[in-house]
């Protein structure tokens, strides 16, 4: 029999010799910590609890790319044209919730209504024009996603832009109402703009973290946010951003930090292998996420290989699961 290793800890396991030890999984903000209103509470408790894969993590479906990309995301699986297509998607695959904007909520919801929690989107753009002054008009109301039977109402912002000032004050308003109406907020907290694209990009770290920042500090309950990707153009980064070397478990932990006590969805972006997007929800979930929100991801699949995906992703959200408090 070995002898046990000099100065171990009383009870604790010394990891094999040649393996290192995987970090600890960050911990997600609490419904207790995030000062919510009783409405925000009661919502928020039925997303992360009472619908999808519950213990306390969301899996949302957008369905707004047709309104920010047009009809050439449908191509790839013409069935996802029809908006029914993503609706029982939701309702069969059991997501947390579905988001969309408000014409399609209210055209298709009220079939779905009670089976799928609905996000409300509020702002959105097309992609026809430059995203040099990116701007997303409204094209709903906190009072709409009342009246639909909404759960929480999302809100784009794009930091960085040159427009961002007319941004914040109309997210701004929408916030207000929310907090009167008891509505959880969800950021779609997006960097954009050409001062942007010359630090970095908006897929740098620096980007990112900055904007994760920005929605915590305009008051969202939910940041959703892209991965960072290491670039070249990291060094155009301002520092330290341009001389820090992390990996991308590192660099998304410190996107979530800065989230604070913001609950953070990743998003998807645009359709990745089947081993790709489970290695992303796994490290996002390790590293502080509370969930996804996937659309291409899922959408643009068949049916039954995006319902055999949603299985898989139900598989590991019971990993994270966690009581409320």
């Amino acid at each position: 029999m070995s002898e046990p290793a000099a100065h171990a800890n009383p009870g604790s396991i010394a990891p094999p010799v040649g393996r290192v030890t995987p970090p600890a999984r960050r911990p997600r903000p609490t419904l207790s910590q995030m000062g919510l209103s009783p409405g925000k509470r009661a919502r928020l408790k039925r997303l992360l609890y009472q619908h999808g894969p519950g213990g306390g993590t969301l899996l949302a479906l957008p369905i707004d790319q047709g309104l920010e990309h047009g009809p050439i995301d449908f191509f790839a699986n013409p069935d996802s044209l029809d908006p029914n297509y993503q609706f029982e998607l939701a309702r069969d695959g059991n997501f947390s919730a579905i988001a969309l904007h408000i014409g399609l909520a209210e055209k298709y919801f009220h079939e779905y209504a009670g089976d799928v929690p609905l996000v409300l989107k509020l702002n959105g753009k097309t992609q026809i024009p430059s995203d040099a002054q990116a701007f997303s008009s409204l094209t709903g109301s906190v009072e709409d996603a009342v009246r639909l039977g909404a759960d929480a109402v999302g809100y784009t912002v794009y930091v960085g832009s040159p427009a961002q000032d007319r941004d914040f004050e109309q997210f701004r308003r929408i916030r207000a109402d929310a907090d009167r109406l008891g509505m959880p907020v969800i950021v779609w907290a997006y960097p954009r703009g050409e001062a942007v694209a010359k630090k970095g990009g908006k897929e740098s770290l620096y980007a990112i973290d900055y904007a994760a920042r920005v929605a915590l500090e305009l008051g969202a309950d939910i940041v959703k946010v892209n991965f960072p990707v290491p670039s070249e153009k990291d060094a155009d980064s301002p520092p330290p951003y341009n001389t820090l070397k992390l990996t991308p478990a590192q660099a998304f932990r410190k996107v979530v930090e800065s989230a604070g006590r913001a609950l953070v969805l990743v998003s998807g972006g645009e359709k990745i292998g089947d081993a790709e997007l489970l290695s992303k929800v796994r490290a996002s979930m390790d590293d502080g996420a509370t969930g996804i929100i996937f659309g291409r991801n899922m959408w643009q699949r068949p049916r039954e290989e995006a319902l055999r995906m949603t299985r898989e992703l139900h598989a590991i959200f019971r990993e994270y699961a966690q009581p409320p408090a």
